[in-house]
């Protein structure tokens, strides 16, 4: 993960951004992102033991495969910045799930056989309420969803701990396409970098966390998927675990997106239940 200096004043970071960007835009697109929070947790008003989350009880004996685990997990949420400045736009997922067929579920971004949690995988993204989430902004994200069948002797550690409810946080592994720097910066040199601000400011729930002491993002509006994992902690924490085994209740009858493969769960129905659960 790129890390800038230190800085004695918003000037110097502008200035610092400003005479670096097209070196930090090379070095973004080269590298590859799987967003684990090793230097911060910045969202403090996430809750992941709130009852939207903790909605669906453990019900695997419902499949009628004993050896799966039906696992309905969050791997990405847009529109907050995370540890590493970036903001994820509605729409960055469009192209590469139209595209990209074959993608796995890792432990920690570990890309190892005996770390495949499952290659049984369904990717499509949703727009949820925050608080369906367990995160206290108003409004809605656009989720990336994966619907997953988890094999229990391919990896058994993993699914004791899908089971046990410890899986509280993913992480996406992708590539960037297409981002751009924006800074709240009344400097005429940045003028481009205060209009991707404005055009996109207002769409970042976090931005009062960080826009009084760093004052800028890179907005993200296209990137690969590659995979997506299991971590312990996500820079980008706003990715529970939804479903472990099939909702009681619940009957998955749905047709997915025309990018994806197998059976979609009703989300409407997910809605109606978590509002039951939400309201007793």
């Amino acid at each position: 993960m790129i890390q800038l200096p230190e800085f004695k004043s918003k000037s110097d970071l502008f200035a610092h951004l400003r005479a670096n960007k097209s070196v930090y835009l090379l070095a973004k697109k080269a590298e590859f992102k799987h967003a684990d929070a090793v230097i911060c947790a910045p969202f403090a008003r996430f809750t992941p033991e709130s009852e939207a989350v903790k909605a669906f009880e453990v019900n695997a004996a419902t499949h009628a495969d004993k050896n799966i685990l039906p696992l309905s997990i969050v791997i990405n949420t847009t529109n907050v910045r995370d540890s590493h400045k970036d903001v994820h736009i509605q729409g960055l997922w469009k192209k590469t799930l139209a595209e990209q067929k074959n993608l796995m579920l890792l432990q920690e971004h570990r890309m190892q056989f005996d770390k495949i949690i499952s290659d049984k995988v369904q990717a499509f993204t949703r727009e949820m309420m925050w608080n369906e989430l367990g995160a206290s902004y108003m409004g809605i994200t656009q989720a990336l969803v994966f619907n997953v069948d988890a094999e229990k002797d391919r990896n058994p550690y993993m699914i004791e701990q899908y089971e046990k409810g410890y899986v509280k946080n993913h992480s996406v592994g992708m590539r960037y396409v297409q981002l751009f720097l924006a800074m709240k910066s009344d400097d005429r040199r940045d003028i481009i970098e205060r209009e991707t601000w404005e055009k996109y400011a207002s769409q970042v729930h976090n931005l009062s966390e960080f826009e009084e002491e760093e004052p800028y993002f890179w907005a993200v509006t296209e990137a690969k998927l590659v995979e997506g994992s299991a971590v312990p902690l996500g820079s980008n924490q706003i990715t529970p675990t939804l479903i472990v085994g099939q909702p009681k209740q619940i009957t998955v009858e749905n047709e997915p997106p025309e990018s994806t493969q197998g059976k979609a769960i009703d989300w409407e129905l997910i809605k109606q239940q978590l509002s039951i659960n939400l309201n007793r």
